[in-house]
């Protein structure tokens, strides 16, 4: 019988060829050969540490410090590019503003003096008519109060309407008290003599047709101007609202005017 030797059996030991791995040191971001070690990465403890923190390198430091003066100078010319368009903004409201009103003195409807002066600190609503107009004098008058009814519920009693009689001649004291009874509570009629009244409609740029020689019993009607003046709290024309404007519109354009006048001035009167 034929005897198999030793030899032959570990003849028949799979045979896998020799393979030795050699690890090189590699700098940071470098990928290692795999044509002599596939499927492996070898670092040193330094590039993990280094992978695993980040790299600052000086000149990430210089960029880094570069970037934050850019930015900084960047904002400060938006911030005064800002400053000086603001700056224009006022200049062209205050030159394209109409150069309406001025010094009067009238009395009020409960018989007291009221001046010009008695508008500062308040934003005024100045409307010019009579007592004896049968209906466009009463509606921009009940237009007055329901801007005045829905602006107080924001801002309170920041607001202060004004009515000049145009008709001195019959617009007595005790007459515009009473006709005023029919309107918003703290509208102010205001009344005088006819020159008084002529300078100041004049200031306003209103015009009227009352004759100075009318007669205080007289059925006439008197042709003028039919404006709201919106004045600011220092006094100075606004806008002028005419009777096509309703009172939603008057009320939106006077939240921008206050709102550009606190803007401004860092306060709303």
């Amino acid at each position: 019988m034929f005897k198999l030797s030793s030899t032959y059996f570990r003849s028949l030991r799979p045979c896998f060829p020799s393979r030795s791995i050699q690890c090189k040191r590699q700098p940071l971001f470098v990928r290692p050969n795999t044509a002599t070690a596939p499927g492996r990465r070898c670092f040193t403890s330094g590039s993990r540490d280094r992978a695993t923190v980040g790299v600052f390198t000086p000149w990430a430091a210089a960029l880094f410090v570069a970037t934050g003066v850019g930015l900084f100078y960047y904002f400060r010319y938006e911030k005064q590019k800002l400053l000086e368009q603001r700056q224009k903004e006022l200049e062209s409201r205050s030159v394209g503003r109409a150069h309406v009103g001025g010094p009067f003195t009238l009395t009020t409807h409960e018989d007291k003096p009221f001046s010009d002066n008695d508008l500062l600190g308040k934003w005024n609503f100045v409307y010019f008519g009579f007592t004896n107009c049968p209906d466009i004098c009463p509606a921009e008058l009940d237009k007055i109060g329901l801007v005045l009814t829905s602006l107080e519920k924001d801002y309170g009693t920041i607001f202060q309407p004004v009515f000049i009689s145009v008709d001195p001649a019959r617009d007595s004291v005790s007459q515009m008290k009473t006709y005023l009874t029919d309107f918003h509570p703290r509208i102010i009629g205001l009344t005088g003599d006819y020159a008084t009244v002529k300078s100041t409609c004049k200031a306003y740029r209103v015009y009227f047709s009352t004759p100075p020689d009318a007669d205080p019993k007289g059925d006439y009607l008197v042709d003028h101007s039919i404006y709201v003046y919106l004045m600011d709290p220092n006094g100075q024309f606004v806008e002028a609202f005419g009777q096509s404007s309703t009172s939603d519109e008057v009320v939106e354009r006077v939240k921008k005017e206050i709102s550009e006048f606190e803007k401004e001035t860092g306060r709303k009167v």
